[in-house]
């Protein structure tokens, strides 16, 4: 059963791919959008399938040259595959309303590349994983340059994405072939079996997260993300931030976990460690950010690196060890967890732009009274992303943060200094959060508005609030009911002993036990008593209108509220060290008199400090050295094969020293 919903599910989405290309325009977009939703939810039948139980492998030796196609589905390839398809379906009823002006290229690669990402996890063996991940590579640049026409920013951001992606899958291929060629095999199976020096895994285990970071938008290798997913399609931002990332946690744990076996506790402290930072990293840059969908990019990197973290932690602990299936099983609820709010929030972006036609929290506002509907759906996003309850979010963390705080007393020297500074990390990255939302939430909605656009805003279409919808009853559940998805994501690798569906918050002292819907229907309960009291009190009063003094000013304007701006600039000043913001002023004198001014125009900005110390030195060598080059290309035919002829040379002299 669990092999035929997974064919089925990849026969659907390449059916829609190419009924996309072929039937009417009007038409495109429900064929699209509904054919992907489909596909979706045979993945996510798939993934549950495989997650009671059901196991299933085959292997296609006619479909690639030598190696052929393996597939197998195991609990946790299940996992993502659930995930990847349940955001599927989201993404594909919002597109139907959302996507109708889109050409017909990105109508008809929505669906393959939903297809791409089921694959990923499904592969058994390293020509199939690689397959899959550059089908995945392809299908999603086209996705982000679907727009390019319009935008000369989505170009840039689409080569950014091209150039580290398939440094990347560089990296990965490097390592998974220096792997099989050590194993004598390709075949997981074999990889699982074979016996490698302790130098060939430290290499094996570096190349191969170094390229699944990178897809996972893991700092330093994450300045892709923050450029890419805001230019791309709301519903495929939602696809890539929501699904995509995750197959670079995938890579991880199987590559690391699963067909290394594990090993030395340096390695998982490293995960760890770049999971901490990226978690800092990514909501500073999310707190102090004013467009809507760049803020929610860098909220993905943070909680891509709270998932890593639980990874490290996990594989810091050892697989038989309890405290290794608590941190793990965290780290699986928070990649789904993850999936719904993060869906739900670059959906619901996606009808804030497409009513605005702006991502710009300083120009929004006052979408309350004009969306009503989207505005009541991001709330409930943003309440999961804060961490706080009763959001699915708190859940997950709050697991996490368990698993860290437990291994204190027998972690050893490394653990004992590691532990408590992670903690301290998702603390404050949570804090960080609850900032950043309260900021998106309610500057962007509550406030007045302070811009054309969102005067004139418009509720969406049904079909985007049907795919919000879905997204925000899947986070509900998750958030009231966790009991009913952890124990699926317990126990996906041999060796982790399960973990208790049972999910309690203790208070020593206070109560014994507190469940998460307990503390979702107190905190209802109280929201409606104290709006009942208020209510009743207004009642009593007499109200009479009356123009409060207001110095002279006259009545109250948008000009007066806070911005997204004026509200992270505490938080910048907090972190100015950290964040280095740029800031110019430009006065210009009145024309009869420079002691005069006609007009200050203040502008501030903070730049991405890694991209721009990292990697601006990086791109400003290369240009050198491609100027300098241009020397080369002289037009000789003759010079163009003496090159030929003088590298052939070298690479066989190379070859003779080296056997």
């Amino acid at each position: 059963m669990t092999g035929f919903l997974f064919v089925a599910a990849l026969a659907v989405c390449a059916v829609t791919g190419v009924g996309a290309l072929v039937v009417p325009p009007r038409l495109r977009s429900v064929v699209a959008g509904w054919g992907t939703a489909g596909g979706g939810a045979l993945g996510v039948a798939a993934g549950a399938s495989t997650l009671a139980g059901g196991r299933w492998a085959a292997w296609l030796p006619q479909v690639l040259p030598l190696a052929g196609v393996r597939l197998s589905l195991d609990p946790l390839g299940g996992v993502f595959v659930a995930v990847t398809g349940g955001v599927a379906v989201c993404a594909g009823i919002y597109a139907v309303g959302y996507a109708r002006e889109l050409g017909r290229v990105a109508q008809g690669v929505l669906p393959l590349f939903v297809a791409s990402m089921l694959l990923v996890p499904a592969a058994a063996s390293v020509s199939t994983l690689l397959l899959g991940w550059e089908l995945m590579a392809l299908t999603s640049l086209l996705l982000v340059l679907a727009e390019h026409a319009h935008r000369a920013e989505v170009a840039r951001a689409g080569l950014w994405y091209a150039v580290m992606t398939h440094l990347g899958f560089v990296a990965i291929l490097s390592g998974l072939a220096f792997f099989a060629a050590g194993a004598g095999g390709e075949a997981f199976e074999e990889l699982r079996a074979a016996t490698l020096s302790p130098a060939a895994r430290n290499v094996v285990f570096v190349a191969t997260l170094a390229g699944f970071a990178s897809k996972a938008g893991i700092v330093p290798l994450h300045v892709w993300l923050p450029r890419a997913h805001p230019e791309a399609p709301s519903h495929v931002s939602a696809l890539m931030s929501a699904a995509m990332v995750n197959l670079g946690v995938y890579g991880i744990a199987r590559v690391g976990l699963d067909l290394l076996g594990g090993g030395p506790q340096w390695w998982w402290l490293l995960v760890l460690g770049v999971g901490a930072a990226s978690a800092l990293f990514g909501i500073l840059q999310a707190a102090v950010s004013t467009d809507l969908k760049r803020l929610l990019g860098y909220s993905t990197t943070e909680n891509m690196g709270l998932v890593l973290v639980g990874v490290g932690a996990a594989g810091f602990f050892g697989r038989g060890s309890p405290l290794a299936a608590l941190a793990l099983t965290a780290a699986m609820l928070h990649v789904v967890n993850h999936a719904g709010f993060k869906t739900l929030l670059f959906l619901s972006a996606g009808s804030v732009l497409r009513a605005t036609g702006t991502r710009d929290l300083d120009a929004l506002g006052g979408l309350r009274g004009r969306m009503p509907y989207t505005t009541v759906l991001f709330a409930i996003g943003a309440l999961c992303a804060s961490a706080l309850p009763p959001g699915n979010g708190f859940v997950s963390e709050w697991l996490l943060l368990q698993s860290l705080v437990h291994a204190l007393p027998t972690a050893g020297v490394a653990g004992a200094v590691t532990m408590p500074l992670a903690v301290g990390v998702i603390a404050l990255s949570a804090g960080l959060a609850v900032a950043t939302f309260v900021k998106a939430f309610g500057v962007g909605f509550l406030a007045r508005p302070r811009g054309r656009g969102a005067e004139a805003a418009t509720e969406s279409p049904p079909s985007m609030l049907a795919g919000m919808t879905v997204a925000a009853a899947c986070c509900a559940l998750s958030a009231l009911a966790p009991a009913a998805v952890l124990p699926g994501l317990s126990a996906i690798l041999p060796g982790v002993p399960a973990v208790s569906g049972q999910v309690t918050l203790r208070l020593n002292g206070v109560l014994g036990a507190i469940s998460p819907l307990l503390i979702a229907a107190s905190l209802v309960l109280a929201v409606a008593a104290l709006l009942a009291v208020l209510r009743l009190v207004a009642t009593r009063r007499v109200r009479r209108a009356a123009r409060l003094w207001d110095c002279g000013a006259g009545p109250m304007s948008a000009r007066m509220e806070y911005t997204a701006t004026s509200f992270a600039e505490p938080l910048q000043r907090v972190f100015d060290d950290v964040l280095a913001p740029e800031s110019d002023v430009d006065v210009t004198p009145v024309r009869e008199s420079a002691y005069l001014v006609e007009r200050v125009r203040f502008q501030a900005r903070i730049p991405d400090r890694i991209e721009h110390r990292l990697y601006g030195p990086v791109l400003t060598g290369l240009k050198v050295v491609g100027r300098s080059a241009r020397g080369l290309a002289g037009g000789s035919v003759h010079r163009y094969l003496a090159y030929g002829f003088y590298a052939l040379t070298g690479a066989l002299i190379v070859l003779a020293v080296i056997r």
